[in-house]
């Protein structure tokens, strides 16, 4: 799910950290697109690949894992049996309790990737002099500079995210589910109905947390150059400077993405599941 996730999403990303990092640089998601090709190339929209692929592997299956668990405890604290089928409601307040987990395999990698996204950007603005081009030259350049808690950089905001964001991204998809569902099963839907499950749940979570997330990525690039201040210093200065707009600036490329990955994301993993299920049913 992780994988598809990505191989779908990648391009938009990239767009969406540079225009968030760098919002001034760019008109719109279309010169974002023409001047990332033409500086860097078509492997401009893959830098930080190999980062996001461990991210999204990593966050994916920790959150799918802890997500099993979470619906548990649900059925406990509401004191229903183990086999009952939760609510869509109480299926996204146990999708909102598996990102606190997600978040602390997410955040180091994620910082990789986005680093490694705006490097030509911060080269350009003149706060680094050289950048690291390679994953692991910037894990080493993080580990010189500050430590193993370096790759903890921007965990505040990225909690901040990723638990509110999560109740919606399960809640929309639980929610669209039993719309296309309509009184049958919802392990029947066919791909297309899980697919526009996937991408609504997907758009859901970023309407909701787009703001924070800006200010998660400012914070986790920009820290390359010196100390950064934390989520609210940060979210203050940029609304007092460039005003509140800007914490929107790459929404296009994200809202996109959203969409297409996560419809990605939700049928890899539905149908990978099936067919795991399947193979210890063989057994």
């Amino acid at each position: 799910g992780g994988t598809a996730c990505v191989v779908t999403g990648q391009p938009f990303d990239t767009a969406k950290v540079k225009m968030q990092t760098f919002p001034n640089m760019y008109r719109g998601i279309v010169d974002c697109f023409v001047k990332t090709y033409k500086q860097v190339g078509f492997r401009g929209f893959y830098k930080g690949t190999t980062p996001a692929l461990v991210a999204n592997i990593a966050e994916n299956s920790v959150l799918f894992m802890c997500y099993g668990f979470c619906q548990q405890i649900v059925r406990r604290i509401v004191g229903v049996d183990r086999k009952t089928k939760l609510s869509d409601l109480q299926n996204a307040a146990a999708g909102s309790f598996a990102s606190a987990f997600a978040t602390l395999v997410l955040c180091p990698t994620e910082l990789v990737k986005c680093r490694l996204q705006a490097m030509h950007e911060m080269q350009l603005s003149g706060k680094i002099i050289q950048g690291h081009n390679t994953v692991w030259s910037v894990v080493k350049g993080v580990i010189q500079k500050d430590g193993p808690l370096g790759f903890y950089r921007g965990l505040s905001s990225t909690l901040l995210r990723e638990v509110p964001g999560y109740f919606f991204f399960f809640g929309g998809y639980e929610l669209s589910r039993t719309f296309f569902a309509s009184g049958r099963s919802k392990d029947e839907l066919g791909p297309i109905p899980l697919l526009l499950s996937g991408g609504f749940g997907g758009s859901c979570l970023w309407i909701a947390v787009y703001p924070v997330d800006c200010v998660k990525s400012r914070i986790q690039v920009l820290s390359m150059a010196g100390k950064q201040a934390g989520f609210m210093g940060t979210f203050v200065t940029v609304v007092r400077t460039e005003g509140v707009l800007a914490l929107y600036s790459g929404l296009k490329p994200t809202m996109i993405r959203a969409f297409l990955a996560n419809g990605a994301l939700f049928l890899a993993y539905e149908y990978s599941r099936k067919l795991m299920m399947k193979q210890m049913d063989s057994y």
